[in-house]
């Protein structure tokens, strides 16, 4: 008898395999990356859940058949890159990042950055002509630095929106802000049709990309609130063993700052992690607690269990087991405060690059994708930290 494949072992052992991604702008290319190592090993998740750039991604993947999901990924961060007025440096066979000074790397990093917000990406914005500021009618829709219709056209061109909303075949899941309420909501595929808006709502990041109506409300970027969808994907009642990818794109981790330019990137840094490991830690706690509801109502007896408190407990105990795969996007040397919004050729695919390489390496340990044991119902596992927990 043959041994099973890694993605065969994980179609027995789990029922979910969901991907979780978080928002940070130019930084999401690493998660096409770590999609992209996914595939390769054949494991195609059946529940997504992303926030700003990690809901465009979700977009591509979900609104794509299995085989051109990755083709298609690779179209979108190539369209949303592309200048719209002058050509990109252009990325030679040669050219070794490493090898060359961090200051240089770092001012060819703040130029693109620079020309992003002065020209706009041709897939994704362009400057709001005439600018905001000069605006006689302007509406929640129309007060913004930018203009996001080529992003519309993008998705509009890239994504099968029929196939996107079959949630037989995948859930997806978006955030966005409501902008009158200030509350956070979900845009789930099982209970609503998603539009492009929905996920270009989930991008909305305020002030440079104007609020996106959705019946009647207008909304801004979940990353607002809360840039990590774990808790989503976690906070229903477990019915069936989960592994979960999660892909970060913000360490809450980071030095002090020395200098404006480190206040301002570690700012972001602890504004879009959305305290990640605390989630998690919470829904650990929070399962291991279900599970030891589940086994103490096993000793219940069978005459007893028509009594409401017993029904009431029912509700709320889970037997289901949950392995949360844990990646986390690690800096250029070179990388400074605008890193989320340089959108150059040569940095994207270093982006996917990375998130390429770390997946395989994540993916070469077999075992940590293993269903975890009844008496620690919730594990992680992370590849920079080489550990579990």
């Amino acid at each position: 008898m043959s041994t099973p494949s890694l993605a065969e072992t994980v179609a027995r052992d789990y029922r979910t395999v969901a991907l979780v991604l978080q928002g940070g702008g130019a930084l999401g290319a690493y998660q096409a990356g770590v999609f992209e190592a996914l595939d390769e090993a054949g494991l195609q998740p059946n529940r997504l859940a992303g926030i700003s750039i990690g809901a465009l991604n979700a977009a591509v993947i979900a609104g794509n058949a299995p085989g051109q999901r990755v083709e298609r990924l690779r179209e979108f961060w190539e369209a949303i890159c592309r200048p719209p007025l002058w050509p990109d440096v252009p990325v030679l066979p040669w050219f070794d990042a490493v090898a060359w000074p961090t200051a240089w790397l770092n001012g060819m990093s703040g130029l693109a950055a620079w020309r992003a917000m002065t020209e706009g990406q041709a897939g994704f914005f362009h400057p709001r002509q005439p600018p905001p500021y000069l605006g006689a009618h302007a509406t929640p829709g129309s007060v913004s630095w930018y203009d996001t219709a080529p992003l519309r056209a993008t998705l509009e061109r890239l994504v099968d929106f029929d196939r996107l909303n079959d949630a037989r075949t995948m859930r997806v899941a978006v955030g966005a802000v409501n902008v009158r309420s200030g509350n956070f909501a979900y845009f789930d595929n099982r209970r609503e049709r998603l539009r492009p808006e929905h996920f270009m709502a989930s991008g909305a990041l305020p002030p440079g990309f104007p609020a996106v109506e959705i019946d009647g409300e207008f909304y801004w970027d979940g990353g607002m609130v809360s840039n990590t969808p774990l808790y989503e994907v976690l906070s229903e009642r477990p019915g069936c063993d989960t592994l979960v990818f999660q892909v970060d794109l913000w360490s809450a981790r980071g030095v002090p700052p020395r200098d404006l330019a480190d206040v301002a990137e570690r700012s972001k840094e602890i504004q879009y992690s959305s305290r990640t490991r605390l989630v998690t830690e919470f829904m650990r706690r929070t399962q291991e607690q279900r599970r030891l509801l589940h086994d103490v109502m096993a000793l219940v007896p069978e005459d007893r269990r028509n009594d409401p408190a017993y029904r009431h407990a029912e509700a709320r105990a889970a037997e289901a087991l949950t392995n949360v795969i844990h990646l986390i996007y690690q800096d250029r040397p070179h990388e400074g405060h605008f890193k989320d919004y340089e959108f150059s050729t040569a940095s994207m695919r270093s982006h996917w690059q990375s998130g390429l390489d770390d997946m395989r390496h994540t993916l070469a340990h077999p075992h940590w994708l293993a269903v975890p044991d009844p008496e620690r119902p919730f594990v992680t596992h992370d590849v920079h930290r080489k550990g579990t927990s």
